[in-house]
């Protein structure tokens, strides 16, 4: 999980056996079931019907909860059905079947007006391509948003210079997008999505067209933002490593599916299926263990020990054994003792979680 504020246990968005098919007669295969037709396996094999009757299955009874203030990822390899799913969302693209409630609200049963009223008050969106307004500067498509809601000339230029202040672009409000880098233009993206102060944020493959370097800074930039923000955020990627330096949670998709739902560190440790294996096969266990991971119950505990945080990394950890041979606590962020780890116990874990073939 990334180091800042901890995601609330209340529900911001509920995603609920949502289906999008596309063809001919999608709403047949359906009949009044709101996409609840019964467990797993059964929405398997609907699924596959669907598709033998030449229909595009590209999401398949998609459901998940995010919570206020969670980093919610969904990822998966190009066609797994992701993008698909956070514009059904937004209702950017129509759901065949479902429910979408965001604070108990089924959003596919507002009107069109109220919808327009979710978009501009409640929900930013930033996409891959930027979509920035060529013709206008900076500062104008910051605050385009709050020209649409109907806000004065000096009110939405205002909140624009706090917004650019925010995201690091002071001295570029009079550039056009011409005029920017690939990171400044991702960062006018963002910055316009936030003018509205969106209860919800969606973003979908936001730095997947940056260079490795500037992508690594705008990772950076986004989770600072979030620390001072505390968004509902849902995150599209179909980089794991991504996923990895961001995700309170994650979803991995595949064929318009949800194959696994978990922490990231979950998933590595326990993976649901060989898909998922290979997607966190190249991980190394030191980027995601932590000691809240590997601690030791049963270890006895000693007044000599130390004690270090659950949240620490094993790469952290790693000095602190050194100069700790009899180990060293863990503990909660309540102060409770969680038990102990020696250097064994992290030899162990790293020797567990090991590739196949790994020493070989």
């Amino acid at each position: 999980m990334p180091e800042g504020n901890v995601p609330s246990e209340q529900v911001k968005l509920s995603c609920r056996n949502v289906w999008k098919i596309y063809g001919s007669q999608p709403q047949q295969f359906f009949d009044g079931t709101k996409g609840n037709v019964g467990d797993a396996s059964a929405a398997r094999d609907l699924a596959q019907n669907i598709r033998d009757s030449e229909h595009i299955v590209a999401a398949a009874n998609v459901s998940f909860d995010v919570h206020v203030g969670e980093i919610f990822v969904i990822m998966g390899l190009s066609g797994s059905g992701k993008s698909t799913v956070v514009r059904c969302l937004s209702r950017v693209v129509e759901p065949t079947a479902g429910e979408i409630l965001m604070d108990g609200q089924d959003l596919l049963k507002v009107s069109k007006s109220e919808l327009i009223e979710y978009r501009r008050h409640k929900m930013g969106m930033v996409f891959q391509n930027f979509g920035l307004m060529p013709h206008l500067n900076v500062l104008d498509n910051i605050a385009f948003p709050l020209e649409i809601q109907g806000i004065s000339l000096k009110k939405r230029r205002e909140k624009a210079r706090e917004i650019i202040d925010l995201v690091g672009l002071q001295g570029r409000e009079a550039s056009f997008p011409s005029q920017l880098s690939g990171g400044q233009q991702q960062r006018v993206g963002i910055a316009r999505s936030l003018a509205v102060e969106p209860e919800l944020w969606f973003l979908d493959e936001p730095f997947s067209a940056l260079d490795p370097l500037i992508r690594r800074q705008m990772q950076d930039e986004f989770l600072r933002l979030q620390r001072e923000l505390n968004k509902s955020i849902v995150f599209i990627t179909h980089d794991f490593l991504e996923a990895l330096r961001i995700a309170d949670r994650m979803a991995i998709m595949r064929d318009g599916e949800v194959v696994q739902i978990g922490r990231p560190v979950d998933l590595i440790l326990n993976p649901a299926n060989d898909y998922v294996k290979d997607f966190t096969n190249d991980v190394p266990s030191e980027m995601v263990l932590t000691a809240g991971d590997i601690a030791n119950a049963s270890r006895p505990l000693t007044p000599e020990m130390g004690h270090i945080p659950a949240d620490t990394s094993l790469a952290t950890l790693l000095p602190y054994l050194a100069d700790n041979e009899a180990g060293i606590m863990v503990r909660d962020g309540d102060g409770n003792d969680l038990g102990a780890i020696t250097a064994r116990d992290v030899v162990k874990a790293l020797a567990t979680n090991a590739p196949e073939g790994a020493g070989a």
